[in-house]
This record gives structure tokens, C-alpha cells and sequence, in this order.
């Protein structure tokens, strides 16, 4: 579920990064329990079924479930929940809960929700995400009718949903506000208008928006007084402008007008050792993605080599790229699934310290020079060139893109790395046409497993635009999700192999992950940071 289209950091960080402004001092923010942050862009929308992510706006919609410290789910309209031994059928009890009008929230609002965002005619781009429900892949393919889709409502109160299969994240994946309640009346009584102002609109969470109009920069969060757990949301109001430029936005914080502003890479050389420096980084990897079924002939032969490939993946210093010339304070990159996002079952390790066995993204130019001789001879080509396609909207993109043209073409002779840097949404598009012959792209992680990303370069998936199909990786991922769904620690297994067999494959080339630093004052407590799914939870949050 991706607002993280998948194109650069930039895109990923434009719904979710966190500054503050305003012009409220500290103490009058403690008295009024008021917070002003800023946002890098405008809202796109307050649909929950359209919605291309939900950083912040979680806070304005409920589900079962709602992530908490560390990405741990508890629950929220829910206050029960009970599965079968087959992992297969989930079912729900819900708290008394209510809408931001007054309106009792129902089991028959999660229906009405699940079967609008499924349906085609609604243009929901995580629809795919329902797949596993019964009947919700044969409707999001236009073969049957909504009312179909694996989800009943029992009572007024009870919500019992059928899976095809089991799935190992499911309590998580809950707590995304894509699978909460809708109410009926609210969507036919606006139409149209419905999500594309905040009038046009009830809300189930711990806030509700006020004076967003669709297109304007600011718009503020209010705390909802018919949210069930009211009495422990300290906060009385968010409020919300669009701060664009960072340097702009750590002015005002040393100035003491405002909170918390994110830093950017030059930035952050100035304060990395400032005791007020949080680290909120998101789960995301940038990556390069190959088009192994690009428009032109010679290029498609040579994205298809493994050799090339290989060697590509082994010109690149990434500890030199992610530590030195960005400024991440990270570990080095072992795969397509970063580091914090999730652990074995059985050991608790993290998932990423145990991918790369064969330390297949290890720097090593004499290995690179070798597979690319060997890739050339075998493609009976003596020089190459390939164009890489990244948007120009992100700081570390300029920084990425220059490297990788530097060293690739320093160590392996005969090859050219053609720049084209454009505006993220025709980047967007072009990906998404297969109109590329390498692009540069990011991914986020949804919720915290590894399938998250894992399952992004599986055949057939909607975001594997560069057409990967590695048999074995299908298959690992394919038994990960289906024979072994009902067994953590066999799937665990299944998904290390799989990640393993990416990385010996090159079928995309892993280049760093991507951290995210801010300075936060140390008035502001309890702010909720979640690496992966909806990444700023408030209800706990208060002024001091």
C-alpha cells in the first residue's frame, strides 16, 4: 500500500514527513495542548479507499486494530478478536463505538467499506491488498459482483471475515485504515465530493480534519469527542501547514517558533550529535529496478544477462553512497528488506541480519570487471548504454545518480550510465509503462513483515514494473504464502530464501536504506513512530 509509489525517496517522504510550524510559543502549546506541524505536500485525498497512504491521516480513521510502540497492534473499534485454528476465518467483536457525528459504528459499515474498495469501479489502488479474502481477487478482476467478497456482518456488532488462506500479518495488516469501516450514508449523500474535502466526510479515529478544502496548504486536526477512547487523547488540536524547503523549516526551529523539523543531508552533518536529534526513519529501501522487458531489443538482452547484472551490483560502493556522501547512520544494506522492519519468530533476529548469506552486494571491482567481460562476450557487444530514469524532486537523488554514473563507468570499461532526471509523476508513469531501462525507486514497507516487499518483484504483482519472473524466487515465495502460511517459522525460512535468491539473481539491486532524522524539542512527548504502515500515531502525544 503505497503512497511510496516506488521512485525515490522524495516520493515516499512527501506523505509522511513530520515538521512543526507555527506561531504559538511552547508554553501556550502546553496550555492549549495545541501542535503545529508541516507537511512537504498538500493531502491528496481523505478516501480511505483511495487514499495512496496513510502517514499521518491513521489518526483520523480507525480499524480493528491500531499499531502502537514498535508497530505492535492493539486493539481499537474492535475489543475482541478471535481466529480459527486453520488461520482462514477472523472474527471481530466491536467496542461501542461511534462516528465524529454521533452515528453508532457497525459491523455492516466494515461490509459497505471492504466491498466498496474492492469494487472496480472505484479505482482503489491497494485493492489488490484484499486478494486473500474470499472472492476478492475475482472481483477485483471484474468477474463477481462485490456483495461476494468474504466478509459478513454476523450482528450489528460482529464482523466475521473468510480468508482464502492464512495470512501471518493479518492482525497488522488490520490496523491499516484501508480495511476500516465507511458509512454508507455519508459516501451517497456527497458523491463525488466525498473524501475530496473534509466536510465531505465522518471520521472514526482519535481525530477529525477541519479546513481542508482539497487544494489548499493548511488544514488542522481536531480532536474527535466521539472517538471511544477520547479520554486519553491529551491533544486538543494539530494543526497543519505545508513547509516545503527544510532550510526554511529549521530557521523557524532555532528560532524556537517551532517543534520538530525533519534535516536534510547537509543538514544533518551540522546535528548529528545534538541530543534533540530523533531518528524516524521509515522502512524503505531504495533500489535499482531493472526492465527486463524493456521496449528496446539490445537493452532487453542486456538487462536480461545475469553477468551484467552482477557486475553492475558489484561496482557499487554503497557504504560510500548511503554513509559518506548521504549522511545515513545505518548499517550496511544486505537486501531488499531493510533493517527494523521485522524478526524471526523463533530467534527474534532481524530479518535483515540474516539475508545476503553469499554477500552478494559486497563492493568488489576486480569481481565486477570480470562478469562484466564475461556478460559482454556472451552478448557480443563490446560497450553498452543504458539510461537511468530517477525524479529530480529529492536531495539524495542528484547525489545518487552522479555516483552511480562515476563508479560505474570507472570500473567497468565500456560502459555509459545516460542520466534522466524528471518530475516524480512523469517518472511515475513511465515506470509503470515499462518505459525504462533502469530506474531508480524506493519502497516502504506497509506493515511489518517481509512480504511487504518481497512480494513486490513476484510475477504478476502490480508494482513489479520491470516484469521480474525468477522461477525459484516465485516458488519460495509462492510456498511462503500458501503451504507454509500457517507455520511462522517455515515461512520465515521460505522468505530468507527467497530474499537470498533476489540477491544472487540481482533481479533488483539493492542500494541503501533510507533514514530520516529530525530535531524534536523536548516539550513534545509521545509521539508514536511507527517504521512501517501508518508511521505517526497521536493519541498519546501531549505538550509539556
Amino acid at each position: 500500500m503505497k503512497k511510496l509509489l516506488a521512485t525515490s525517496a522524495l516520493t515516499v517522504l512527501v506523505g509522511i514527513t513530520l515538521a512543526a510550524c507555527g506561531n504559538n510559543t511552547a508554553n501556550n502549546d502546553a496550555k492549549t495542548q495545541t501542535l503545529n506541524l508541516a507537511a512537504t505536500s498538500q493531502l491528496d485525498t481523505v478516501d480511505i479507499s483511495k487514499a495512496g497512504g496513510y502517514g499521518s491521516t491513521g489518526n483520523a480513521f480507525s480499524s480493528f486494530y491500531k499499531l502502537g510502540k514498535n508497530g505492535k497492534p492493539g486493539l481499537d473499534l474492535a475489543d475482541k478478536a478471535t481466529t480459527s485454528k486453520d488461520g482462514k476465518t477472523w472474527t471481530f467483536h466491536l467496542r461501542d463505538a461511534k462516528w465524529s457525528n454521533g452515528k453508532t459504528i457497525t459491523a455492516q459499515d466494515f461490509v459497505y467499506s471492504w466491498r466498496r474498495t474492492v469494487d472496480p469501479s472505484t479505482k482503489a489502488q491497494y485493492s489488490y491488498l484484499f486478494n486473500s479474502v474470499v472472492n476478492g481477487e475475482a472481483i477485483n478482476l471484474g468477474k463477481m459482483n462485490p456483495d461476494k467478497l468474504g466478509i459478513e456482518a454476523v450482528n450489528s456488532r460482529t464482523v466475521r471475515i473468510h480468508l482464502t488462506k492464512p495470512i501471518a500479518y493479518f492482525k497488522t495488516l488490520m490496523a491499516y485504515p484501508l480495511f476500516g469501516p465507511q458509512d454508507e450514508a455519508t459516501v451517497k449523500k456527497y458523491g463525488d465530493k466525498y473524501g475530496t474535502n473534509a466536510k465531505y466526510m465522518v471520521y472514526s479515529g482519535p481525530f477529525k480534519i477541519e479546513g481542508w478544502n482539497g487544494t489548499n496548504d493548511k488544514w488542522s486536526y481536531l480532536k474527535n469527542k466521539d472517538y471511544w477512547d477520547a479520554k486519553k487523547v491529551k491533544l486538543n488540536r494539530v494543526n497543519y501547514t505545508v513547509v516545503a524547503n527544510p532550510t526554511t523549516s529549521l530557521n523557524l526551529y532555532n528560532q524556537g517558533k517551532i517543534d520538530v523539523t525533519a534535516l536534510s543531508t547537509e543538514q544533518l552533518k551540522n546535528y548529528k550529535d545534538s541530543k534533540d536529534m530523533k531518528d524516524y526513519s521509515y522502512a524503505m529501501t531504495t533500489f535499482l529496478r531493472y526492465n527486463f522487458n524493456d521496449p528496446n531489443a539490445t537493452n532487453r538482452r542486456i538487462i536480461n544477462n545475469l553477468n551484467i547484472r552482477k557486475a553492475i551490483s558489484l561496482a557499487i560502493d554503497r557504504d560510500q553512497l548511503s554513509q559518506n556522501l548521504l549522511g545515513f547512520k545505518t548499517k550496511k544494506i544486505t537486501g531488499f528488506v531493510p533493517f527494523g522492519l521485522a524478526n524471526d519468530p523463533k530467534t527474534g533476529k532481524d530479518f535483515a541480519s540474516q539475508q545476503d548469506q553469499d554477500n552478494a552486494l559486497q563492493y568488489n571491482k576486480k569481481l565486477a570487471k570480470q562478469y562484466f567481460e564475461k556478460g559482454l562476450k556472451e552478448l557480443g557487444l563490446k560497450k553498452i548504454s543504458l539510461t537511468l530514469l530517477a525524479q529530480n524532486e529529492d536531495a539524495n537523488t542528484p547525489v545518487a545518480t552522479q555516483f552511480l554514473k562515476s563508479q560505474l563507468e570507472a570500473i567497468l570499461p565500456g560502459f555509459t550510465l545516460n542520466l534522466s532526471n524528471l518530475p516524480g509523476k512523469i517518472v511515475s508513469t513511465n515506470t509503470q509503462n515499462g518505459n525504462f531501462d533502469i530506474a531508480l525507486s524506493t519502497w516502504g514497507g506497509d506493515f511489518k513483515d517481509p512480504i511487504t516487499f518481497l512480494q513486490i518483484p513476484q510475477k504478476n504483482t502490480p508494482y513489479n514494473f520491470g516484469k521480474y519472473d525468477g522461477t525459484k524466487y516465485n516458488q519460495l515465495i509462492n510456498k511462503a504464502e500458501n503451504v507454509d502460511a500457517n507455520n511462522a517459522e517455515k515461512r520465515w525460512q521460505d522468505l530468507l530464501a527467497a530474499s537470498n535468491e533476489l540477491n544472487a539473481d540481482q533481479g533488483i539491486s539493492p542500494l541503501y536504506q533510507v533514514h530520516a532524522y529530525y530535531l524534536q524539542r523536548s516539550t513534545i512527548k509521545d509521539i508514536i513512530h511507527n517504521s512501517a504502515g501508518p508511521q505517526w500515531n497521536y493519541t498519546r502525544t501531549y505538550v509539556k
